[in-house]
């Protein structure tokens, strides 16, 4: 992989993610809250000399992408390669509606997401193939320089763990909260993750309520 400087993000707080419910690839927007954390990414990352900002294609990461974008004046491209994981027949229902509806599958995810085929969406492992694909070419283009890449949870994990030379069976070792910045350098084939998932640029929303997402292993019920 070409030099490059990623600064990866997480879209910003959904209703969807609120109310636990499994998005993937649906459609959702951002809430009030969302708007504002990501307002607050576009000012911890204004010197941070960034060429361009990509993002996926999903509603929730192109409006945190262009919000993101906005204040620099910087290009937004959309790469369909990181949208998020299908979550198939789990989509739109929350956490504890897949719990009663497919309680084998959803303890499956908690423990080997790595091996589950979810029903009627993606296999992890597929997700992470054409994540990685889609980092190989964005690297091939914007060799040398500072990007800034919007996507979401899983897209996120997988990223790093990679950076980490770690599998998709290690999904859990790590977090992406929304709007988490993570920042991972790429030179001469070593790569260096700076820092992962800092929040501090969130500070001054501290006074309002946040929530996790059914994905994540922030919620004790979806991973042990």
């Amino acid at each position: 992989m070409k030099s490059l400087r990623l600064l990866t993000v997480r879209h910003g707080e959904t209703d969807s993610a609120r109310e636990r419910r499994f998005a993937g690839s649906r459609d959702v927007a951002l809430n009030p809250r969302g708007r504002r954390q990501c307002e607050a990414v576009a000012r911890a990352l204004a010197g941070a000399h960034a060429a361009v900002v990509y993002a996926s294609p999903l509603g929730r990461a192109r409006e945190s992408a262009e919000l993101i974008a906005a204040p620099s004046g910087l290009p937004v491209r959309v790469e369909p390669a990181f949208r998020e994981m299908a979550f198939g027949e789990w989509e739109g229902l929350t956490r504890a509606e897949v719990a009663e509806r497919y309680p084998r599958e959803l303890a499956a995810w908690a423990e080997a997401p790595h091996l589950i085929q979810l029903p009627g969406g993606e296999r992890l492992d597929e997700v992470a193939a054409r994540v990685s694909a889609g980092l190989s070419a964005l690297a091939d283009a914007q060799g040398g320089q500072t990007v800034v890449l919007v996507s979401h949870a899983i897209v996120v994990r997988l990223i790093v763990l990679e950076a980490l030379g770690l599998g998709p069976d290690r999904l859990w070792s790590v977090d992406a909260s929304p709007a988490g910045i993570t920042e991972i350098e790429y030179v001469d084939g070593w790569t260096t993750v700076h820092r992962m998932n800092t929040l501090i640029h969130l500070d001054a929303l501290d006074g309002e309520t946040t929530t996790g997402d059914p994905v994540g292993s922030g919620l004790g019920e979806v991973r042990p």
